[in-house]
C-alpha cells in the first residue's frame, strides 16, 4: 500500500509539471504571436522640460463642472501634461499645484446645505443638478514648491496685479504674499524651464456669460497687447520656453448652444389661443404705430408676439431696438392699458441666430410674481437681457477673439525675432474646436477663424478619436463639463495632445500622446 501511494504521489507530481510546462508553453506562444508593447519613451527635443510651469486660468487650473475640485484638478491638461513629461527619456520633473482639498468644491451659495459645490448630469432629470459643496480653504502645502499658478477668473491684466489675491480667493489661497505678491511674480519665482500660457479667454468670456450687458467687460485691445508684451516678456527674459494657447471660440460651447432660441413648447391650440389672446392688445397697437408711419410695418411685425402648437420663440428683451414708450404715449390709451404695454418697449420673440445662455434652462416659465401663473418669463413677459446674446453681441464676442489672437501671433514673432530663435510657440485651440463644433467652412470663415482651423471644418457635430466620436455637450459621451464651458477630463485630454503636438513639430519632442478615451467623461447621478 505505501508503494502504491508513493506511485500516485510521483505520478501526480509528474502530471502537475508536465501542465505547468504546457502552460508555460502556451503563455510563451501567445507573447510571441502578441508581444506586449514597450515601454513608452520619448525625448524633449530642443526643451528641457525640467521645470514645467503652468500659468492660465479656469481650463488651467482644472475648474469643472461649475466648480474647483479635487478630482477636477488632477484631470486638467497641466497634470496630464506633466505626467507625460515623466515618461523615459523625456525628463519632465516633479508637478506640484496648490490642492483645494475638496470633494465637490465651491459654486455658489444656496439650496439646504447653505453652499453649493460641483454640478453632475442627473440622467432622470436630464439636467445639471448641484451636490453640496464647501467653502475654498487657504493651501497648506510649500508654496515655493508650485507648479501650476493657473487662476479661475483671472483676466490677462490680472497676472502682474498683487490686489488679484484680495480680489480673488482662488489665488489668495496660494499666493506667496497675498496683497503684495502677483502671479507672474510667483511664476518667475518658480524659475520655470517650460511654460504653458493660457490667459485671454476671461477677457471676453465674462461679457459673453452675462449676456452681453457691459460692453465695458471686454478688456481693450491695446490693453491686452500691453499685458501680454509685459508677461510674456517677463517669462521668456527669464530663459523659459512656452506654448502660447490662443483664445477659444467660446460661443461654440454648449453654454450658448444647449438652449434653442425656440425653447416654449405650446402642446395645444387651446393654449396657442389663451396666449394669443393675451397678446392681442400688443399686436394692436403695433399695427397702430405702423399704420400711423411712427414705425415700419417690418418693425411691428419684428416685435409682435404670436403662438402656435409646437416649439416657439422665447419673448425676449432687447436693448438694441428703440424704446418705444414715448410713442404708446402718443396714442393716448387709457392709463391701465399704457401700463400693462410698458414690459414690451424693447421686447421681441428670439429669432434664429440668437444664442440662448444656459442659464435660462430655469428661468425660461419662471413666475415674475411668485403664485401668478399667468405672468411667465420668457412666455408671457419678456426673459431679461441677461439670458441671451444677440447676433450684435455675439458678434462683439467674435471680434475680440479674433482681435486677440492677431494680438497673440504678432507679440509672439516679435519675441521670438527678439531672441533669434523660436522660444515661443502658439496652439491654435479653434483648430480641434472647429472640428468639434461641426462648423462648415462658411460658418469658421464668419467667426474670423485662422486658415489652419476653417481647413479643420467639415459639417460633422464631434470629434473623432481611435473610431470612436466625442460629442460637443456634456452629455455622457461629449467633452464638455455640466457648465457647458470648461472641459471634462476628455476634453483636457484633447487639449493636452494638441500642446503636446506642437511641441513635437516645432521643439523636435517626441513625446507620447494620451489615449483621451481612457479617460472619464461626465460626471452623472440618477
Amino acid at each position: 500500500m505505501k508503494n502504491l501511494k508513493n506511485y500516485l504521489f510521483a505520478l501526480l507530481t509528474l502530471v502537475f509539471i508536465t501542465a505547468c510546462d504546457e502552460d508555460k508553453n502556451l503563455i510563451q506562444e501567445q507573447l510571441d504571436q502578441n508581444p506586449l508593447p514597450p515601454s513608452p519613451s520619448g525625448d524633449a527635443g530642443n526643451l528641457d522640460l525640467t521645470k514645467y510651469v503652468s500659468i492660465g486660468n479656469s481650463i488651467a487650473a482644472g475648474y469643472q463642472d461649475r466648480a474647483l475640485y479635487d478630482n477636477a484638478q488632477i484631470n486638467a491638461f497641466p497634470t496630464y501634461l506633466a505626467n507625460q513629461f515623466k515618461i523615459s527619456g523625456i525628463g519632465g520633473g516633479d508637478f506640484n499645484q496648490p490642492d483645494i482639498n475638496s470633494a465637490n468644491g465651491y459654486s455658489s451659495p444656496g439650496g439646504p446645505t447653505g453652499i453649493l459645490g460641483r454640478y453632475e448630469l442627473s440622467l432622470s432629470q436630464r439636467r445639471p443638478v448641484p451636490t453640496a459643496g464647501e467653502l475654498p480653504t487657504a493651501f497648506g502645502g510649500d508654496k515655493a514648491a508650485l507648479n501650476n499658478f493657473a487662476v479661475p477668473g483671472m483676466k490677462l491684466i490680472d497676472a502682474s496685479d498683487p490686489s488679484l489675491a484680495i480680489r480673488n480667493p482662488l489665488y489668495g489661497r496660494f499666493a506667496s504674499s497675498p496683497g503684495v505678491s502677483s502671479v507672474l511674480g510667483d511664476v518667475l519665482a518658480a524659475n520655470p524651464s517650460f511654460f504653458t500660457f493660457e490667459l485671454g479667454t476671461n477677457d471676453v468670456l465674462g461679457y459673453a456669460t452675462n449676456g452681453g450687458l457691459d460692453e465695458a467687460d471686454i478688456t481693450d485691445p491695446a490693453t491686452f497687447q500691453a499685458s501680454l508684451t509685459n508677461t510674456l516678456g517677463a517669462l521668456v527674459a527669464s530663459g523659459a520656453e512656452g506654448i502660447v494657447v490662443h483664445v477659444p471660440m467660446i460661443i461654440t460651447d454648449p453654454f450658448f448652444r444647449a438652449v434653442p432660441y425656440n425653447a416654449v413648447p405650446v402642446t395645444s391650440q387651446a393654449l396657442a389661443d389663451q396666449l394669443n389672446g393675451a397678446f392681442a392688445g400688443l399686436n394692436q397697437v403695433l399695427d397702430g404705430l405702423a399704420a400711423n408711419q411712427l414705425i415700419s410695418p417690418e418693425e411691428a411685425a419684428k416685435r409682435k408676439v404670436v403662438y402656435a402648437v409646437g416649439a416657439n420663440p422665447i419673448l425676449m428683451y432687447d436693448d438694441a431696438l428703440e424704446d418705444l414708450g414715448p410713442k404708446f404715449d402718443l396714442l393716448g390709451l387709457p392709463p391701465a392699458t399704457r401700463a400693462a404695454l410698458q414690459p414690451f418697449v424693447q421686447s421681441r420673440p428670439a429669432v434664429n441666430g440668437d444664442l440662448v445662455l444656459l442659464t435660462a434652462a430655469t428661468e425660461i416659465g419662471r413666475e415674475i410674481i411668485p403664485g401668478n401663473p399667468t405672468i411667465l418669463s420668457g412666455i408671457s413677459y419678456p426673459i431679461g437681457d441677461a439670458f441671451l446674446l444677440t447676433q450684435i453681441e455675439w458678434t462683439n464676442v467674435v471680434t475680440a477673439r479674433a482681435t486677440y489672437n492677431g494680438i497673440i501671433a504678432g507679440v509672439v514673432a516679435g519675441l521670438n525675432a527678439n531672441a533669434g530663435a523660436t522660444v515661443l510657440a502658439q496652439y491654435d485651440v479653434n483648430v480641434i474646436m472647429t472640428d468639434l463644433s461641426g462648423l462648415s467652412t462658411a460658418q469658421a470663415t464668419q467667426l474670423g477663424h485662422t486658415a489652419a482651423a476653417i481647413a479643420a471644418a467639415d459639417g460633422i457635430l464631434g470629434i473623432e478619436e481611435k473610431g470612436v466620436n466625442l460629442a460637443p455637450d456634456f452629455s455622457p459621451n461629449g467633452v464638455f463639463s455640466t457648465d457647458g464651458i470648461h472641459p471634462n477630463p476628455r476634453g483636457q485630454g484633447l487639449l493636452a495632445n494638441g500642446i503636446i503636438g506642437v511641441m513635437n513639430s516645432v521643439f523636435g519632442a517626441t513625446i507620447p500622446q494620451m489615449n483621451v478615451l481612457a479617460l472619464r467623461a461626465i460626471l452623472a447621478t440618477e
